[in-house]
């Protein structure tokens, strides 16, 4: 057998070592998976919040804080048939308000905050719901996320919503470090083409509800989610998330 060089030898090991250590995806890569995976998985993700217009789904994602959509929708109904736009609204006493919203948890913080905005979209906006971020997100009670999903869901504006399950998803696939909430919107948006995002923010929340909880291990096994041997090939140790 002919000697082999040191050059022809160090090639033969880094090859050897490339068959047995897993291909690590690049970032281009995770994102075309993740496009396909989420497309297969959830090709026409419903909104989770039961409404009718721009006004209940304001204030059903208001409500959505700290609480399970499942909750809401329970609640909701209640509260439409006492008043479901801006005008009706108004005139209920916060009282009222409250004793109906109270299962949704910070029952007088939310109460009092769609009292408050219903006041001011019917002062000043005549009973309609604005339609851009900045004037959403001076609405009593309404942050960035609820602003962005009122754009996404009721005026179809290219937004990204970013709630736990996508913070905690964005991390364990390798799209962001996690450092913010506003962060991970950041990177994703940055990532994702900007059509997407309407309807892939839907599809990753239904997809950290039906395989990715906070307890799933993150570790690239078969037990993990379908997505997981793929995005995290070859880890020894579960992913680390930082909460939002």
């Amino acid at each position: 057998m002919a000697n082999l060089s040191s050059k022809s030898k160090k090639a033969i090991a880094v090859s050897n070592s490339s068959e047995e250590k897993p291909c690590k995806m690049g970032i281009r890569d995770r994102v075309d998976f993740i496009l396909e995976e989420m497309l297969k998985e959830f090709p026409d993700p419903p909104i989770p919040l039961d409404h009718k217009d721009a006004y209940t789904l304001l204030v059903a994602v208001l409500l959505s804080a700290q609480c399970t959509d499942e909750r809401v929708n329970q609640v909701t109904p209640a509260l439409f048939s006492l008043a479901d736009n801006p005008i009706d609204m108004a005139k209920v006493p916060v009282e009222d308000i409250l004793s109906i919203v109270r299962p949704c948890g910070l029952g007088p913080q939310k109460a009092k905050a769609i009292s408050g905005l219903s006041n001011i979209l019917t002062e000043k906006y005549g009973g309609q719901v604005p339609s851009t971020l900045e004037e959403l997100e001076a609405l009593p009670g309404v942050g960035h996320k609820t602003a962005q999903v009122v754009m996404a869901q009721a005026f179809g504006e290219p937004s990204f919503p970013v709630d736990t399950h996508i913070h905690r998803l964005a991390q364990r696939w390798g799209l962001t470090n996690g450092k913010s909430v506003q962060q991970t919107e950041k990177d994703l948006k940055r990532l994702f083409p900007k059509e997407t995002w309407n309807r892939l923010h839907l599809q990753i929340i239904y997809y950290g509800r039906a395989y990715c909880n906070a307890r799933t291990k993150c570790d690239g096994s078969e037990n993990a989610c379908p997505a997981c041997p793929r995005l995290n090939a070859g880890r020894k140790l579960p992913r680390k998330t930082k909460k939002a």
